[in-house]
């Protein structure tokens, strides 16, 4: 495999923009119908994790057609989408260590369970959180079965309640449901934001009571992951927006700062900046919650309404706020630039009668905040990627365009303040091309130029990136592989990772690194 420099991979890029046919790895032609993935030349990937693998120790085989709660509640869940890394304290043997919290926001019958048939009580154990112990063992990371801090969180883990809403929603909830966003903290906690918080209620009804009031649900939890014992704590003055994107940083006088995205069809950009430091016990009962209006390549944050922590949304749109179509993943650069993943609509050419969100193929914003503190009132606004096709003006205008240019991004990861990993998902769609992972250049003449680095297996998507400790590993998560429309656990369409009879494809982190030890994408 040949050494993938960042001289190399600008001029392969620059001419798969010239000449879609050209683009060997990643042209229609070759992966239309493909079950398995791709990796830039110069990349290696391993695979670290999957669905069904341990979390816990004491976990059974994985086996498919015999789904039990027990064994679920202790194994890598069926989705995922990854939530943040922290780096614990070096240990006496001095071996690099991290700790990796994955996300599970959903369990679809069809593709997890046999027959399509819904299970309850397995799905309850199966989503959640798996918190995973890494650790750097010869030339690669492995999970550590039974780690200090491994974790997995789920409808029955117990949660505090704080802020504004706990009066209403009560001081403690059992369950944490449908994580899919998530980030660590300048302050060194992690975020997690449930998402879909009345399909999980809903379906977990016959569970018992606890399930029947959706409100104690579909919040941002804060967690000391490096605590085995910590509860997590439902941060109600966050607004309960069942978020899909987290991101955070400190003000220029040392404030808690939250972005969250709202990723519904008609979602927006929230942001909470606390009322004391950040450094303070419970920084984020205590705050204000505003929402982005964009107009005209500004954006104003608008303060809601202190009683709007139960429906933000509701209150977002009677302030006029700017409405994009499925909001996604967020970043932000300790120089306060943010950046938001606007997905699109997948399936559709454009957007629907009435809503806005620029190219149907999404598009990732660049918003700079005013004097480059995040809790300033304004901001400027430009569209970094538009998704489509690039070449000339029919961008995101015509039919879809192949894979070497990003459609329907969805997550986003930083690296530094130089480079941004974009990943896409158009949930489970198959078409002309592969969802993908893309490193854009956020400096220098290529910059927002996002050329391909992996493509996903048939109907995968990318659930989001982030870099090891030391930068020489790339992990990403790979979800839900061939889970399609028609597809089922008995008759997949792929087999991946492992394609042997009777294992399913699996939801998988791999790790993405180069021969040399040198960082990925450079």
């Amino acid at each position: 495999m040949t050494r993938l420099s960042r001289r190399a991979l600008l001029a392969g890029g620059a001419a798969l923009v010239a000449s879609p046919a050209a683009a060997q790895g990643l042209a229609p032609a070759r992966l239309v119908g493909r079950a398995d993935d791709w990796v830039a030349p110069g990349l290696e990937r391993s695979v670290v994790i999957r669905w069904g693998d341990p979390v816990l120790p004491g976990a059974p085989p994985f086996l498919p057609e015999r789904p039990e709660p027990l064994a679920a509640e202790r194994q890598f869940g069926w989705d995922g989408r990854i939530l943040g890394l922290l780096e614990p304290p070096m240990a006496a043997d001095g071996l690099p260590r991290a700790v990796l919290a994955v996300g599970h926001p959903r369990v679809e019958p069809a593709h997890a369970f046999p027959g399509g048939r819904d299970l309850p009580e397995v799905a309850a154990a199966m989503q959640g959180a798996s918190i995973l112990n890494l650790e750097w063992r010869g030339s690669r990371w492995v999970v550590v079965e039974g780690g200090f801090q491994s974790r997995k969180l789920n409808a029955d883990t117990l949660c505090r309640v704080s802020g504004p809403a706990a009066a209403r929603v009560g001081q403690t909830v059992q369950g944490l449901l449908g994580p899919r966003g998530g980030c660590v903290t300048p302050w060194g906690t992690l975020l997690l934001a449930e998402s879909e918080a009345e399909a999980w209620t809903n379906r977990l009804r016959g569970l018992g009571p606890r399930f029947a009031q959706a409100e104690g649900f579909g919040w941002i939890a804060e967690l000391d992951a490096l605590d085995p014992s910590a509860l997590p704590v439902k941060r109600t003055a966050l607004g309960r927006i069942e978020a899909a994107g987290v991101a955070s940083a400190l003000s220029a006088d040392g404030r808690a700062v939250v972005f969250l995205t709202d990723r519904r069809a008609l979602g927006h950009l929230f942001r909470f900046v606390s009322a004391g430091r950040a450094a303070e016990p419970d920084a984020l009962d205590r705050g204000t919650l505003s929402v982005a209006r964009m107009d005209q390549g500004r954006l104003r944050w608008l303060a809601l309404p202190a009683e709007a922590a139960l429906d933000p949304l509701a209150a977002a749109t009677a302030l006029g706020a700017t409405p994009l179509e499925l909001p996604d993943g967020v970043a932000v650069t300790a120089s306060g630039r943010l950046y938001v993943a606007v997905t699109g609509t997948p399936g559709q050419l454009a957007p629907p009668a009435g809503r806005r969100g620029g190219s149907p193929f999404g598009q990732v914003l660049e918003i700079e905040l005013g004097g480059g503190d995040p809790a300033a009132p304004t901001g400027a606004v430009r569209v970094l990627v538009a998704g489509g096709d690039p070449q000339g003006g029919a961008r995101g205008r015509g039919p879809a365009p192949d894979t070497t240019w990003p459609l329907f991004p969805a997550t986003l990861t930083l690296d530094g303040e130089d480079m941004l990993w974009i990943g896409t998902d158009r949930g489970g769609r198959v078409g002309e091309s592969p969802d993908a992972l893309f490193a854009c250049p956020l400096s220098g003449p290529s910059r927002g130029l996002p050329l391909p680095a992996y493509a996903a297996p048939r109907a995968a998507g990318i659930g989001g990136a982030v870099l090891s400790p030391r930068g020489e590993t790339l992990f990403a998560l790979v979800r839900t592989p061939g889970a399609e429309e028609g597809a089922g656990l008995s008759r997949p369409t792929t087999r991946w990772p492992e394609f042997r009879p009777g294992i399913p494809p699996r939801t998988t982190l791999i790790g993405l690194s180069r021969p040399d030890g040198g960082r990925p994408g450079r």
